[in-house]
């Protein structure tokens, strides 16, 4: 029997995603600032290595390692003309670790620069090259995509818009990264919850949600209460998706530190599930041993 598409599967229920990619770099022996993604084509054994650690500790779907792969960022090392080739190179790795049984997602983060009038980047060049980013990821073997970190509401606009623009009837994930302001939560940018579930959900995707950020564990169990109300009052159809980090990072030596363990992560997702969030990862700080602790306690 056929698998079911990720469209499909998605609404079946509880769905784990996986955790951070660049913890478990820096666990090999990766030096920080270190192009992560041209490891795809540098390095590839190493993220096969990793994608097949999570999918053992219980995740249906992995990302693939293309979080800055895009011109802007890759520019930032010198490879700005290779993000087809990362890209590429990225999803066939994740298809190849999850074969025809697990889910692949193509993972796109924020660009790093900002749009006009606050900075350069124009909107057009903007969606090509998020545009280039999909169809390279799209060619590689994805199932669907998630856009991920994002903090302002235009560029996440216009990244969905772009995705979609190629994508077919592939499943699009959105999610922007949240820290506590007063009483309520924004992104860096000033934007809260309602209005990215607004804009995200009037775009289309089929899950919305957040990753990333400096909250802690308690704080996230608290964001995915307001997610989840404020998708239910708009749509029945749109799923809420929660990838916390491993609670706040402290900095020791000059090096943020994630010290949450598994079994307390795992704890947070089991109250994130029970607010209705049905796809549930992890962000920085987390690694299959979280995954694992999580997939025991929700199964």
């Amino acid at each position: 029997m056929p698998r079911p598409s990720l469209k499909e599967r998605i609404k079946q229920g509880l769905f784990l995603l996986d955790g951070a990619m660049g913890t478990q770099l820096f666990a090999r022996g990766i030096e920080a600032g270190t192009c992560n993604d041209y490891l795809n084509i540098e390095s590839p054994d190493t993220i096969l290595d990793i994608h097949r650690a999570y999918l053992k500790a219980g995740s249906d779907a992995i990302l693939t390692n293309t979080f800055g792969a895009n011109e802007h960022a890759l520019g930032r090392h010198g490879y700005g003309g290779k993000v087809e080739e990362i890209n590429n190179a990225g999803a066939q790795i994740a298809r190849r670790a999850a074969g025809e049984e697990k889910y692949v997602l193509g993972d796109i983060g924020p660009s790093g620069e900002f749009l006009e009038p606050l900075g350069n980047l124009k909107p057009e060049g903007l969606k090509d090259t998020v545009c280039e980013q999909a169809k390279a990821l799209l060619g590689g073997g994805v199932d669907g995509f998630i856009i991920e970190t994002m903090t302002a509401l235009d560029e996440a606009t216009i990244a969905i818009e772009a995705v979609k623009s190629v994508c077919g009837d592939s499943p699009v994930f959105s999610s922007m990264a949240f820290d506590r302001a007063g009483e309520d939560y924004r992104t860096m940018m000033g934007v809260d919850v309602e209005a990215a579930v607004s804009k995200a959900v009037s775009l289309g995707v089929d899950a919305v949600g957040f990753n990333c950020g400096t909250a802690s564990l308690d704080e996230y169990v608290e964001l995915a209460c307001k997610y989840v109300a404020a998708v239910k009052a708009l749509s029945k159809e749109v799923l809420v998706f929660a990838e916390p980090n491993a609670g706040k990072p402290e900095l020791v030596d000059s090096k943020a530190v994630y010290k949450v363990s598994p079994e307390d992560f795992a704890a947070a997702a089991e109250k994130i599930r029970s607010a209705g969030v049905t796809i549930i990862g992890g962000c920085c700080g987390t690694g299959p041993a979280h995954i694992e602790a999580v997939a025991k306690k929700l199964r």
